[in-house]
């Protein structure tokens, strides 16, 4: 366990290293995203958080500020943790309520500790959001926070068990609604820190028919070369996997959102989400949060 979860770790910190020296514009470390490691114990399948001691390496190599978005399911708790009292850091995740959900943190009233307030952002979504909301929910909050912190790096733990196929979680997220939250951070990465962009990978227990897609649209992203969804998967393998095999790298879906700018729905659970969410974090921001 030790040898592979600190190989997982220092990938994570080359790729950092990587896109700080200039080597690389961006970066991903697929096996990395262990983001439930606390310093003094594993949590939930993490031994060590590579993600933490990547953004801790480039904190100590001279990069200011760094943003770090967590799309995974689960709540990025150990590296909301172990940055909860640094200013530099903006922790934001998008995950299920911990209300029904491990680790049973993430809400939106966790904001960062004394001097470093506003620097975590928890957005908690309930059960069954589709991609038409998770993606409102993402645009109303993660770009503007984001904006507001001005980070040098983007960091970001692209886990794909939101996935509606994903059995230990009840988000209902497409495929084609995971890659448009990949193409988004693409392109915050490059409005705001020259395209400075590390990622990594993180939970996924479909792991047949969504894990290897969902990451081949990461990879694909970051090395500019995004894959189109209609492309078929290779034959060799869905004859690997059986007449269960999906035949493209889509799901069908549309992946489309109306902006919450354009009208709050009282009634809309995840729209009560947003607006907690905002009320919370953005006056720390400097924010207005009703606009």
């Amino acid at each position: 366990m030790h040898e592979v979860a600190a190989r997982v770790a220092m990938a994570s910190v080359e790729a950092a290293r990587r896109v700080w020296t200039g080597d690389a514009q961006r970066a991903c470390n697929i096996s990395g995203g262990l983001h439930h490691a606390m310093p003094g114990y594993t949590s939930g399948f993490c031994v060590y958080n590579d993600v933490a001691v990547a953004i801790r390496w480039l904190l100590d190599n001279g990069c200011e500020r760094v943003g770090y978005v967590d799309v995974d399911v689960h709540h990025g708790d150990g590296v909301q943790a172990i940055f909860y009292d640094e200013p530099r850091v903006m922790t934001i995740s998008l995950h299920e309520t911990p209300a029904y959900l491990f680790p049973g943190t993430g809400f939106p009233d966790e904001i960062g500790g004394r001097g470093a307030e506003g620097s975590a952002v928890n957005i908690a979504l309930p059960p069954g959001t589709t991609d038409a909301d998770w993606l409102r929910a993402f645009h109303a909050i993660v770009p503007r926070a984001l904006r507001a912190h001005q980070p040098t790096v983007l960091v970001t733990q692209h886990g794909c068990d939101s996935h509606r196929q994903d059995p230990l979680a009840d988000l209902n997220l497409t495929l084609d609604g995971q890659r448009a939250s990949y193409l988004a951070l693409a392109s915050l990465a490059d409005e705001l820190c020259a395209g400075r962009w590390v990622s990594t990978g993180g939970g996924g227990y479909a792991v047949l028919n969504v894990v290897p897609r969902a990451w081949t649209h990461l990879l694909g992203i970051v090395s500019g070369e995004p894959v189109e969804p209609s492309t078929p998967v290779p034959m060799q393998w869905r004859s690997e996997i059986g007449e269960a095999a999906p035949l493209t790298m889509s799901d069908g879906a549309t992946a489309t959102f109306v902006p919450f700018e354009e009208g709050f729905a009282p009634q809309s659970r995840v729209d009560q989400a947003i607006l907690a969410t905002r009320q919370a974090v953005f006056p720390e921001l400097g924010i207005d949060p009703s606009l």
